[in-house]
């Protein structure tokens, strides 16, 4: 099955040509194209994405974008008429910039007459470590999809932890009961006056700095439940910072030590997760999920334990199309279905 996808729900136009088989006891995609066109420059000035602009954008990216997807790719050249379905994110995200897609992605459909579906942004955040398929492995490491498995989702918008008894079967056992972790990266950037995005600034910042020069709180960490909360570590990045002046070295303590205690309460409430539901497996998904801090931690823990660790290429970690063609395969083979409308409250 060859699926075309879009993805505009929030600053990146992307669209992506997908071919899908096998099923879903072992679902192969194979990427002919990945077209991902960024809006970074366009919103730094701002400190954050402005919805308006963003839609701006998208309306003069998506044109640009689809003609690079059907341009020549793997020794051949495939035109929408070979296409097999349309999806598109109908959610969650952005209004303005949700619409355009869908608007787009309904033209598309009636012109060449394909059948269109919708698609959870979080989903295809979800299923983006399916499009890996060759990953390296290291000495003593599990790489076979075993279930129950624990999905956490880390971006701007959320933080989710999943019990996942099959690859198309869930439940939600924590989110984050305030800010998005990826939301906590961007406001704490901003406090050490750094640019936009703030998430890979901390992360480059960090690098030189002692994750423990600083004993960030680390906020329910001891709960029994496996919800989340970070509006406390940042108010306690902002009391550290206010109205005091810094050299670089001491930014990179204060980055290092905030990003060591995000980190630590992700992995630990995680790994907890994985030990409470007998879990064979981790999958790590979403924007967050390309800081390499998290990513080293959790592939130690599960090592540690013997446990199968997943997490998608840097490449599809963020916003991209491919997951969404990825999500809506699985989806079909579920008949599970999402209405061809706006959603930008959509959750799992």
């Amino acid at each position: 099955m060859r699926i075309l996808a879009i993805e505009t729900s929030c600053d990146e136009t992307a669209a992506a040509l997908v071919e899908a088989s096998d099923g879903l006891k072992n679902p192969k995609f194979r990427v002919l194209k990945n077209i991902v066109s960024s809006q970074i420059e366009t919103h730094r000035p701002y400190g954050g994405v402005v919805p308006l602009l963003a839609k701006r954008e998208h309306i003069r990216n998506l044109p640009i974008v689809l003609k690079q997807v059907q341009g020549k790719s793997k020794n051949e050249k495939v035109k929408i008429d070979d296409v097999d379905i349309i999806a598109v994110t109908v959610g969650p995200g952005l209004e303005p910039a949700l619409l355009v897609g869908i608007e787009f992605a309904k033209h598309l459909a009636k012109k060449f007459k394909k059948k269109l579906v919708g698609a959870n942004h979080l989903e295809g955040h979800l299923y983006s470590f399916l499009l890996t398929q060759e990953s390296k492995k290291e000495k003593g490491e599990r790489r076979k999809l075993e279930f129950p498995a624990i999905g956490l989702i880390v971006s701007g918008g959320h933080t989710i932890l999943l019990l996942m008894n099959k690859l198309e079967s869930w439940e939600k056992i924590g989110e984050t009961r305030d800010d998005a972790v990826g939301e906590a990266f961007d406001k704490v950037a901003r406090m050490l006056g750094l640019p936009y995005p703030g998430g890979p600034e901390i992360e480059r910042l960090a690098k030189t700095g002692n994750p423990h020069a600083i004993e960030f709180p680390r906020p329910m960490i001891h709960h029994k439940n496996f919800d989340f909360s970070f509006a406390g570590l940042k108010t306690a990045v902002y009391y550290e910072t206010r109205n005091k002046k810094f050299t670089r070295k001491q930014k990179a303590d204060l980055a290092a030590s905030f990003q060591e205690a995000a980190v630590d309460v992700l992995a630990r409430k995680t790994m907890r997760a994985v030990e409470a539901f007998g879990a064979k497996s981790v999958i790590l998904a979403g924007g967050v999920a390309a800081n390499k801090a998290l990513r080293t931690r959790i592939g130690k823990e599960c090592k540690k334990l013997g446990k199968s660790f997943f997490v998608s290429d840097f490449k599809y970690s963020g916003d991209n199309a491919s997951m969404i063609a990825a999500a809506t395969y699985i989806n079909l083979l579920k008949k599970k279905a999402y209405h061809v409308k706006m959603q930008a409250n959509l959750n799992l």
